[in-house]
């Protein structure tokens, strides 16, 4: 494990027996992308003058596994893991080699899982959620979040057939959810949700690794902090010191929506925030350890995260967009 200028990182390529090597000790450059959309997350990998037969034997069919942790002394943790999808050689100059490593996380699930399976009139959401976990189990995905399903039964039997991917978007769809997969565990996050922070909400300021200031886009709010593997795709943190507020059109219904903006962001620029993407970049060698965020505000009223919980009506588990 390397420790440099206080932070931490590991890299492990593996086998699918779990046997691999660690590369921790090199110069490792790296790009994580990671979202809340259906598309896998995917990672880039760069590790700097491995010994030939080093990078000719993690080269070999056989290793298909890598896993990525990064942070500080305090706050290490899990950042990507997934199936290695390219390996590549090259060098920079006569003296630099490289070993370029491209990954997906629960792609062959996504790709390749079919469903056929009928289901008979009188199960709930909870079995069709089981049985499309049932089909992309078969290439290792497990559970991660799921919230709290409809329990009333079908009126009707219903017919799972095709990729299954197909049949999860339809399926969170139906239940205002959306799906992805975050490390290799099928994630369903209902539209007006959010996924518990196990009761801590991580505070981002100028103290905490915010680097810059917060900017406004039509994507959503774009947060850059120092490394954090605890900013995690599905739940909410609390930004604090302001936002940048977007510049937007002359028309009459831009200028309309720049005056509410305007109003919000001085009364109240600080609030509750959901992660939409959380992409890591880091260099073992270099000054680049980020987390880039682009996130939607939940209530640029409400600052505290526990007057945010008292106002949760039903799951414990999740908390409401609006607060209704």
């Amino acid at each position: 494990m390397t420790t440099e200028y206080l932070r931490k990182f590991s890299c492990v390529i593996a086998n699918a027996s779990g046997e691999g090597l660690e590369f921790n000790q090199f110069k490792v450059q790296f790009k994580v992308i990671r979202g809340d959309f259906q598309s896998p997350n995917s990672c880039d990998v760069r590790i700097f003058n491995l010994k030939p037969d080093t990078a000719n034997q993690i080269g070999q069919p056989e290793y298909t596994q890598i896993s990525l942790s990064a942070g500080y002394e305090g706050n290490f943790a899990l950042i990507f893991r997934g199936t290695i999808k390219q390996f590549r050689l090259g060098r920079i100059n006569q003296l630099d080699s490289y070993v370029d490593i491209t990954a997906a996380d629960g792609d062959e699930a996504y790709n390749f899982a079919p469903v056929l399976v009928s289901i008979p009139a009188g199960n709930n959401q909870k079995t069709i959620a089981d049985v499309l976990l049932g089909a992309m189990s078969k290439y290792g995905v497990t559970q991660g979040y799921l919230p709290t399903l409809p329990s009333n039964g079908l009126i009707r039997g219903r017919v799972l057939y095709g990729m299954c991917r197909d049949e999860y978007r339809d399926f969170a769809w139906q239940n205002n959810c959306k799906w992805s997969i975050q490390d290799n565990a099928v994630t369903m996050i209902p539209y007006t949700s959010y996924i518990a922070n196990q009761g801590t909400i991580p505070l981002i300021s100028v103290a905490t690794g915010l680097i810059g200031v917060p900017e406004q886009t039509q994507q959503g709010i774009n947060i850059r902090t120092l490394l954090n593997p605890n900013y995690k795709i599905g739940q909410l943190i609390q930004l604090t010191g302001g936002v940048n507020t977007f510049r937007r059109s002359l028309d009459l219904p831009s200028q309309a929506q720049n005056i509410t903006s305007a109003q919000q962001a001085q009364t109240s620029p600080d609030g509750l925030y959901y992660v939409m993407v959380a992409n890591h970049s880091g260099d073992t060698r270099g000054n680049d350890w980020y987390t880039s965020m682009v996130c939607l505000s939940v209530d640029a009223t409400i600052t505290s995260a526990n007057a945010l919980r008292a106002l949760v009506a039903g799951d414990a588990d999740s908390i409401l967009r609006y607060g209704q």
